[in-house]
């Protein structure tokens, strides 16, 4: 009976969108919430929020379209992998269109072809993920934009103002959003009260309460008891739903999934719970036995640039030479256009290299995260939620202890997991140096950088960053790194991106070591950045032209030139010492050595 009415409800039946409406404690009018079943165990459930774009299935993971588009894909194509929902970026979208743009066009719907459910963010996260441009004050985030250079305010009200012009389903409060390994208990105690009194402003700077939502972020870090103080002041202003904010961004994951089980244990049953930022499928289980509906991440079309596919137990690097003769699918089970038509073989010749093999591993990714929800709403339906639970664990760490926070959280639920002897016997280590015997093996192991010429090593790398954010995140540095061969970080840093290589193809990494692993990449590639970016043009004739006046430009930006490059002779040493520091403890917690010239 759940299930036939699931299928109405989602086929837009007025009768049972009806009743969700009627079955709903939720105060706007833009809300319906039913649940319709629920675990005997734990906290998770499956309910129907109706909103006025489409009826969506929860729990569900949305997509993520900063700028209105998924990379890689058509809206056609994101709908087609059963997206009920996507999200967009407030900041980015006020910067560019821009709301004049989106109220000609009646909205982010029409604009870009999409007729189901939109949820905007606030442009918060931007006071974490772009820093170095923001100043952030009572008033709201000065922003110096990252396409122009331009200055410009972000309010709660303005924020508001330009979520109203996108028009979207869902839209989120402007918040005070503090690094989450930040460790001033008073900048957290400001920006929890902050984000109370710009709720508020929210609240009062919206104009169709009737046909757009607001949700409130709950703050307050780490620190159980600011937390609790948020969800009180946050509750007691009775929004149609609400999100848990400020995590996933580096902190402990046995520090992540206490502070969600508390919020989930405060907040309304009757109404949505959105775990912002949150895309790992374990991270995923996890939060759904806890009593999350809703979750968010640029993860699964990230990964996929980096040519890396979501299988049932973690991901595969498609990179790897182990695939260049597997006539199979990603996944046999996927039904998505990629399994369908294409073969590993076919994506490990592309990856990386074609532009297509980005889309396609997209297509794939997106479904994959579409078809885990689907699974875990059927499996809470049936009854059998804690089974589902300890099967995909299972998989997914095969041959591999649990992670204790994992083990320690679902029991938290009362859903415990257990290894057979089998499944918890340990793949031995691998030393780089073993794999040195063999050309064929080795050559999964480099990066092949040595092919390039420095400037080419540096697009290469580069690869992930869109041109006009890789600006905007430079222009957040006033200092840069000096023009000196002696000092060059490239052939270092490139030996430790192919060791990281290595590591994910040869090792049966945890999901929090894959982690760690994209981390000391983006280290990488940040510092690349900033070592190149400010003169490349420079660089590049320094590097093809050998004559005269190119060694004198040469010797000139080392010593007296009074550019970015040189700006108070900014060193890179202690830079390059972290990231080599990073990859040496990770190297101990996966039992590889280091190369020696590392």
């Amino acid at each position: 009976m759940a299930a036939t009415a699931t299928s109405a409800a989602l086929s837009g039946a007025p009768s049972v969108a009806a009743s969700i409406v009627s079955s709903s404690s939720s105060t706007s009018p833009a809300l319906g919430f039913k649940i319709l079943a629920e675990c005997s165990k734990s906290k998770a459930r499956t309910s129907l929020m109706k909103l006025p774009h489409y009826t969506v299935e929860l729990p569900m993971f949305m997509p993520v379209g900063t700028q209105g588009t998924m990379k890689g894909l058509l809206p056609q194509q994101v709908k087609d992998a059963n997206a009920q929902l996507i999200l967009g970026n407030t900041y980015h979208l006020g910067t560019r269109p821009g709301k004049d743009l989106l109220n000609k066009f009646e909205g982010l719907h029409s604009f870009m072809q999409w007729d189901r459910a939109l949820l905007t963010d606030s442009g918060g996260f931007q006071m974490v993920s772009l820093l170095e441009l923001a100043e952030i004050t009572e008033e709201g985030v000065k922003f110096k934009s990252p396409y122009d250079g331009s200055e410009c305010m972000l309010t709660p009200e303005e924020s508001i103002e330009i979520q109203n012009a996108i028009g979207a389903d869902i839209m989120m409060q402007l918040d005070d959003v503090v690094d989450v390994r930040e460790t001033n208990y008073e900048r957290f105690k400001t920006a929890t009260y902050r984000t109370t009194r710009w709720l508020d402003r929210c609240m009062k700077a919206n104009k169709n309460p009737d046909r757009q939502n607001l949700f409130p972020i709950i703050q307050g870090g780490l620190f159980p008891d600011l937390r609790k103080i948020s969800l009180e002041q946050l509750i007691a202003r009775d929004a149609p739903g609400y999100a848990i904010g400020g995590l996933s961004g580096g902190e402990e994951k046995d520090k992540f999934w206490p502070t969600i089980h508390l919020c989930t244990d405060h907040l309304p049953k009757n109404k949505p719970r959105y775990c912002m930022g949150v895309g790992f499928a374990v991270d995923l289980v996890v939060c759904c036995a806890m009593g999350v509906d809703m979750f968010d991440c640029v993860f699964p079309t990230r990964t996929a640039r980096f040519g890396c596919a979501l299988v049932d137990n973690g991901q595969i690097n498609l990179k790897s030479r182990e695939f260049m003769n597997e006539f199979i699918p990603i996944d046999e089970k996927c039904d998505c256009t990629t399994c369908q038509n294409y073969t590993r073989a076919y994506l490990h010749t592309i990856v990386t290299k074609e532009t297509v093999a980005c889309h396609l591993l997209s297509v794939h990714n997106i479904a994959y995260q579409m078809r885990l929800m689907k699974n875990i709403r059927e499996s809470i339906k049936n009854g059998c939620f804690v089974e589902f639970v300890q099967d995909f664990m299972s998989t997914y760490y095969k041959n591999q202890e649990y992670p204790q926070w994992v083990v320690d959280c679902l029991a938290a639920v009362n859903i415990s997991l257990k290894k057979s002897c089998s499944d918890s016997a340990q793949a031995p280590s691998a030393d780089l140096e073993d794999l040195e015997d063999s050309e064929d093996r080795l050559w999964d192991l480099r990066s092949d950088f040595e092919k390039l010429s420095h400037t080419g090593y540096r697009n290469a790398i580069l690869g992930d960053f869109e041109e006009e954010e890789a600006e905007g995140r430079l222009q957040g540095f006033q200092k840069a790194f000096q023009h000196q061969s002696s000092i060059n970080p490239t052939s270092l840093l490139s030996r430790i991106d192919g060791f990281l290589i290595g590591c994910l193809i040869k090792c049966s990494l945890s999901e929090e070591q894959v982690n760690e692993v994209y981390k000391i990449q983006a280290e990488i590639k940040h510092t690349l950045e900033l070592y190149y970016k400010p003169n490349s043009e420079l660089f590049e004739k320094i590097m093809t032209d050998s004559s005269e006046d190119a060694k004198a430009m040469s010797r000139q930006c080392s010593s007296e030139c009074s550019c970015l490059l040189n700006d108070d002779k900014v060193l890179i040493e202690e830079k390059v010492k972290s990231i080599v520091n990073r990859t040496r403890t990770f190297s101990k917690s996966v039992g590889w050595a280091l190369p020696p010239n590392i």
